[in-house]
């Protein structure tokens, strides 16, 4: 089985990604790993990726799409199927993709789209804040100090958010992403393919949904 994992930021693709893979045993098959692989390995595709990177350059779709068929063409994934975490980005890696299963005789057989609302994102991802003296990492809303304002580890007050974390940054980051999915989630709706699963619940509903869609498959 072979199937694509989509879902904004905060939405919890990687605690699902974790659970898919443990349970169907096919390979997780993330964007940065493809690129670390293929880079290690030295693979006349990985240096060309190096290259762009070191220069600070985004690395071109052709790059990436001869990366992801390198790796997709390599025996583990075609002896337990694959879950592709982070591509495709865009509406030519999803066209450079079909091409790629084509050739490689195979085929995406479930898009998941992990669905949660982007302000129920924001205050998921903007409610993190990090204690100054030793670096414990807390969210106001999932896992606060147990003692209101009160480090649980050093004892200390003095609490920071990362740029990152502050809910302008956050907007702009999922609006970012939203603009790039938008046109995805339409591809493979047209495919007969995508199905959507509310994010909003409990992380175990949520993986017990997606495993009833994969069970079908």
């Amino acid at each position: 089985m072979n199937i694509i994992l989509m879902g904004l930021p905060g939405a919890g693709k990687g605690t699902q990604a974790e659970k898919i893979t443990e349970h169907f045993g096919m390979i997780h098959v993330s964007t940065g790993d493809m690129f670390r692989q293929a880079m290690s390995a030295k693979t006349e595709l990985g240096k060309t990726a190096q290259n762009y990177i070191d220069q600070g350059h985004l690395v071109p779709d052709e790059v990436t799409n001869g990366i992801v068929k390198e790796r997709l063409g390599q025996e583990d994934v075609k002896a337990k199927g694959f879950m592709l975490d982070g591509y495709p980005r865009t509406l030519n890696q999803a066209e450079a993709l079909d091409q790629i299963v084509a050739q490689l005789n195979t085929n995406i057989d479930q898009v998941i789209n992990i669905k949660v609302d982007p302000e129920i994102l924001v205050n998921r991802l903007s409610g993190r804040f990090i204690c100054r003296k030793c670096g414990a990492t807390y969210h106001r809303v999932y896992n606060p100090p147990k003692v209101a304002d009160t480090c649980d580890i050093c004892g200390s007050h003095d609490f920071y958010q990362r740029d990152d974390d502050r809910p302008e940054v956050v907007r702009n980051r999922l609006k970012v992403n939203i603009e790039e999915n938008t046109p995805l989630i339409a591809y493979y709706e047209k495919q007969g393919k995508l199905t959507n699963v509310d994010g909003s619940q409990a992380i175990d509903v949520v993986s017990q949904q997606i495993q009833e869609i994969l069970k079908k498959v």
